[in-house]
């Protein structure tokens, strides 16, 4: 699968039509439950708010949107195609709408719901997700400086090392690039340090 888009965290956008309140909750969510997690957090925040709108766009493929009450393809549609156009996934957006006493139309609805998830989408901070692994390996201070050129030289993100009776080095790269390094470090410790490679997982790189 791909590298992708998506939000770091949560944010949120007030957007007022008519005296009617718009309040879009962006945030990251990667599963179904995570997204629903958020829905209903923002459900349970504006529990006397009129509707509820949300759409949610998974890296999976997977979406779903929701009317909440508002006239079909009005709310939750022009929601899920701010999110699609955005280029972003494993996202959810949540729009309240607390009503003002105006009807707004149909027209008004979609611009609206458009402009208050637009904007959440815009303050939101977008990270590049990649399918990377965790890397990690014991060695003995002597070789620690050697192993640490390998491995920056690699193109990895390298953390703190971890000193005690031996030398901790933990990693992370893109996943299906491990193999050369894993092969020069065999090498520089002459076969004696294993390098532990965890499982491909989707992360910020």
């Amino acid at each position: 699968m791909s590298d992708y888009k998506t939000l770091r965290g949560t944010t949120t956008f007030e957007y007022e039509e008519k005296r009617s309140r718009f309040i879009a909750t962006a945030a990251f969510a990667d599963t179904e439950e995570r997204a629903l997690e958020v829905l209903g957090r923002v459900r349970a925040a504006n529990r006397t708010a009129r509707h509820n709108v949300y759409a949610y766009v998974l890296h999976s493929g997977r979406m779903r949107y929701s009317d909440d009450g508002e006239p079909a393809k009005t709310a939750g549609t022009p929601v899920l195609e701010t999110i699609t156009h955005a280029g972003v996934s494993d996202v959810i957006i949540v729009v309240t709408r607390y009503f003002g006493g105006i009807l707004l139309g149909t027209g008004g609805l979609v611009r609206a719901y458009t402009a208050a998830a637009s904007g959440a989408l815009q303050r939101a901070e977008l990270v590049s997700m990649r399918l990377v692994v965790d890397c990690r390996v014991r060695l003995p201070y002597a070789l620690f400086e050697q192993a640490q050129r390998l491995i920056q030289a690699s193109g990895a993100k390298l953390q703190e090392p971890v000193f005690d009776d031996a030398v901790t080095l933990e990693w992370r790269m893109p996943a299906g690039e491990e193999s050369p390094l894993c092969q020069a470090l065999s090498e520089l410790t002459r076969g004696t340090a294993q390098v532990e490679v965890a499982a491909p997982a989707y992360a910020p790189f």
